[in-house]
């Protein structure tokens, strides 16, 4: 089948772009709280530390309240997208996001913070039950790279924010600028969202000869899960360090440690490319969620035990590489091929399990924070290293499971 677009699909390009920088947007606000630890936890009434740093565990639990929303909102932003349509749960999300913005800089006590933080994780959902879905429908010919484009829009952002954190304090500027610019900005590519056209939807379930629904049949074997559950350890494992690598910075001298973003979103982006040629090339998917949890896990272990500046640098690039750069997409493909027919439930399942993991363990990462004091970033690590750990036995059992899978096959054949 040909890749050359058609004129019936060049029209919702502006869609696609205006899609894409709703991602570049998303990648700001799923960053932008880990940035400003101290100056949140001074708006809200933090109290200080023997040490005489500010106690930020309830920041870090605002962020994970972001894993709370995706939870609670991705039963309904799904239906919301599939019966009403992609532009309505666009909307809602990017709606949603611009409250976010202005409501974080508004906050003066952890309470209003928390919900504003669940806000923004149901805004996630409702943006990825828009976007993924329509870039595909947008680029049916290149579904799997539109939408793999979508984490490097998320990158692409993840790695300019720390510049932009700089210009503005250069400026004199108050980092709540940032928030007013990214609210706005995601105001008017609301508005745009409403003008734009959108493809049609992708087809429905097919009905039995009788005319009822047909439903798919789904069946959980130990590998699905396994695989579902790789969508809550792969998330922990970028999710920890993206939003607690400040601290450890601060600890091992580093006088800048935002730069630590830089080189985690270079990693990512680099991933997303890498990986992707690497899978067209024959590499096995199921082999990526053991390699690549297998390299975090060793440069994890090297942040613990070599306390300087230079092995964070290297941490950073290569987590972002290893850890941000895709396997969660992976771990969601290799799901939606263990329920052909019910796609949606696949990727819902994950999404979900990943969702848990932003709010439990980044809430486990507030406790540690609060109760280990100075030794609280080193700590984490060894809570990540775990989690990853736990998530390498899992690729394990699914691709033995694979394994056999085809091998069964091949005998039958």
């Amino acid at each position: 089948m040909s890749t050359t677009p058609t004129s019936s699909n060049k029209k919702f390009y502006p869609t696609a772009l205006a899609l894409y920088f709703a991602y570049f947007i998303l990648g700001i606000a799923s960053s932008i709280m880990g940035q400003y630890k101290t100056e949140f936890a001074k708006a809200w009434g933090a109290s200080t530390l023997p040490s005489g740093a500010i106690d930020v565990s309830m920041v870090v639990s605002v962020i994970a309240a972001y894993g709370l929303g995706r939870l609670i909102a991705y039963p309904f932003a799904g239906p919301v997208s599939d019966k009403v349509g992609r532009r309505v749960s666009g909307f809602i999300g990017m709606a949603l996001y611009a409250a976010f913005f202005f409501g974080m800089i508004s906050a003066h006590s952890m309470w209003f913070a928390y919900g504003v933080g669940i806000m923004n994780g149901v805004a996630n959902s409702f943006l990825d039950t828009c976007v993924s879905p329509s870039v595909m429908e947008i680029f049916p010919n290149s579904a799997s790279i539109a939408n793999l484009f979508t984490k490097f829009a998320i990158t692409v952002a993840q790695f300019v924010l720390p510049f932009v954190i700089g210009l503005v304090a250069t400026a004199n500027m108050s980092y709540k600028a940032i928030f007013i610019g990214c609210g706005i900005l995601m105001i008017i590519d609301a508005i745009l969202v409403l003008i734009l056209p959108f493809p049609k939807q992708a087809g429905k379930t097919p009905a039995n000869g009788d005319g009822t629904t047909a439903k798919p049949k789904t069946h959980f074997s130990a590998a699905s899960i396994a695989s579902i559950l790789i969508g809550f350890t792969s998330s922990a494992t970028f999710m920890i360090w993206l939003n607690c690598n400040q601290e450890l910075g601060i600890s091992y001298g580093i006088k800048d440690p935002s730069v630590l973003q830089s080189f985690y979103a270079v990693g990512a982006t680099i991933a997303v490319l890498l990986t992707a040629q690497f899978i067209h090339m024959g590499l096995k998917e199921t082999t990526v969620l053991i390699l690549y949890p297998s390299i975090s896990i060793v440069m994890l272990l090297l942040c613990y035990f070599i306390q300087t500046p230079v092995i964070l640098y290297i941490g950073s690039f290569v987590i972002g590489y290893a850890a941000a750069g895709g396997v969660l997409q992976l771990a969601t493909s290799t799901t939606v091929g263990f329920f052909p027919d019910s796609k949606g439930l696949a990727t819902s399942l994950v999404m979900i399990a990943s969702s848990v993991a932003n709010y439990a363990v980044l809430s486990l990462a507030a406790y540690l924070t609060k109760a280990t004091g100075a030794s609280a970033p080193r700590m984490i690590i060894l809570l990540n290293v775990v989690i990853t750990l736990i998530g390498v036995a899992l690729a394990v059992i699914v691709k033995r499971r694979s394994q056999g899978k085809g091998n069964a096959e091949a005998a039958k054949a």
